[in-house]
């Protein structure tokens, strides 16, 4: 159980960062990350197996996110609240933009630049084809590129190839 205690500290702080700018609130990214930790503590022996523990791990923090904004949806229509609050919250600067963008190009720049993911592991993750992350991230980076300075462009510069 030492290496799961290992790969939860080596790899917390990346997951949170992806599953809070694909999905705008805090706490809910909070949420998302421990369930997934858990579930992978309660699977370690497999998980362990997997060819990339980070990205299973990825995976179901998201899909758990996606199943509470599902839940709202039906008992809220519109927006999730998590996404409009970050989309209109004065100050948000980047956080802001993120949330602005549509959920396939946030997951796919979460993922990318913040997890530092390959094309391939991206796609493997979301289930679409290498070219449709290349496609997401080019025009999420577009649309970022035109709301945001230049300072903070710098940031979001991947630190691995695109293509």
């Amino acid at each position: 159980m030492d290496d799961f205690a290992d790969f939860y500290l080596s790899g917390k702080d990346a997951v949170f960062r992806a599953v809070l700018a694909a999905g705008g609130d805090r706490a809910g990214a909070e949420d998302a990350v421990a369930e997934a930790y858990a579930r992978a503590c309660a699977r370690w022996e497999t998980v362990r197996a997997h060819p990339n523990p980070t990205a299973w791990v990825l995976r179901v923090a998201f899909n758990v996110r996606r199943s509470v904004w599902r839940r709202l949806r039906r008992e809220v229509l519109g927006d999730p609240p998590d996404r409009a609050a970050a989309v209109t919250a004065p100050g948000g600067g980047l956080r802001r933009e993120l949330a602005a963008l549509p959920r396939r190009q946030r997951e796919v720049v979460a993922l990318r630049l913040l997890a530092d993911l390959s094309v391939a592991e991206t796609a493997e993750l979301l289930g679409i084809a290498e070219g449709t992350v290349n496609t997401h991230l080019h025009r999420a980076v577009q649309a970022l590129r035109h709301q945001l300075t230049p300072t903070v462009l710098t940031a979001l510069r991947p630190t691995t190839e695109v293509a």
